[in-house]
């Protein structure tokens, strides 16, 4: 005799380093909650960070040659926008961070800090707890 077979027969596999909201099953409603950046980081440590990448602009006008100088600072002014950004773009951070270690590697340290930096930490960590995360394995930080 055969037996018949469930109507809905659901299967799921997720392999590999996975960040974010999976679900496998009928009728499921997922709800995400996206922290406001402001709850994380005060207006100190925003006008903290400001200042840290004024200082890094200032750097490159220091250190760079002048032929290099507008691309470094386009790619700060990135970085900047990536930070600052609702969601932190972490893809635009690292390109940001091995841009200045392949062609400015006397930035790199300062690049690399900047990003590090516990103020950006909070704002990483506002966007939820995936994306923190994500941020601590691409960029080495261990807690």
């Amino acid at each position: 005799m055969n037996k018949p077979k469930p109507k809905n027969q659901l299967k799921g596999i997720i392999k590999g380093d996975v960040s974010g909201q999976v679900a496998i099953g009928n009728n499921i409603n997922q709800t995400q909650t996206i922290k406001n950046i402001s709850s994380q980081a005060s207006e100190a440590d925003l006008e903290a960070l400001h200042n840290l990448i004024e200082n890094l602009k200032k750097q490159i006008s220091n250190k760079v040659p002048v032929d290099q100088q507008e691309r470094a600072i386009e790619r700060v002014s990135e970085l900047e926008e990536a930070i600052t950004a609702e969601e932190p773009d972490l893809t635009t951070m690292e390109y940001v961070k091995n841009w200045f270690g392949k062609n400015l590697p006397q930035l790199a340290g300062a690049v690399t800090g900047l990003v590090v930096n516990p103020i950006v930490g909070k704002l990483v960590e506002a966007a939820g707890e995936a994306i923190a995360h994500d941020f601590k394995i691409r960029f080495g930080i261990n807690s």
